[in-house]
């Protein structure tokens, strides 16, 4: 979409494999809830929720290359903010979210991009906090130590 898309890079010690993994299957360890699901095949969908189960992401996987690269789709969308447009609660909807992963030695660089989020929408700050959270820091920190900080109930503001 544009290059004003966030954007952002870490370098984990962990193989592609793993992070692979924390990808398809591995988001509860890091991002939010799942309810257990998982990424498998091309086309799974995937509702993220966020406690108190109000606002909800829900992604279909547009791409799955083992150890390369994950692509997700936006498709459903029901993002609740206070102080903000109702029409915010929809700004994800036809994003894209594309992780590529490239081995670096003993360590893996991840290049995570979303598509469509950009400075121009209402939740964009919001997120981009949210990103630098969960994927800079609780991803990182899952890869590099097995333990993450991803969004529970109980550590909500």
């Amino acid at each position: 979409m544009t290059d004003k898309s966030y954007q952002q890079k870490i370098t984990v010690y962990a193989s592609p494999s793993q992070v692979y993994e924390a990808l398809t299957t591995g988001y509860d360890h890091w991002w939010t809830t799942t309810k257990g699901k998982s990424f498998i095949n091309e086309g799974d969908r995937i509702k993220f929720t966020f406690a108190p189960n109000v606002s909800y992401w829900t992604m279909q996987a547009k791409t799955l290359t083992p150890n390369k690269r994950v692509e997700l789709e936006c498709v459903d969308a029901n993002h609740i903010m206070v102080d903000k447009p109702n029409s915010s609660s929809i700004e994800w909807l036809g994003t894209t979210m594309i992780w590529n992963i490239e081995p670096d030695g003993d360590r893996t660089n991840i290049h995570f991009v979303h598509n469509g989020l950009t400075p121009e929408l209402h939740c964009y700050e919001v997120c981009e906090a949210g990103w630098d959270m969960f994927f800079v820091a609780s991803l990182k920190a899952y890869l590099d130590t097995g333990v993450g900080t991803p969004h529970t109930e109980s550590n909500q503001p």
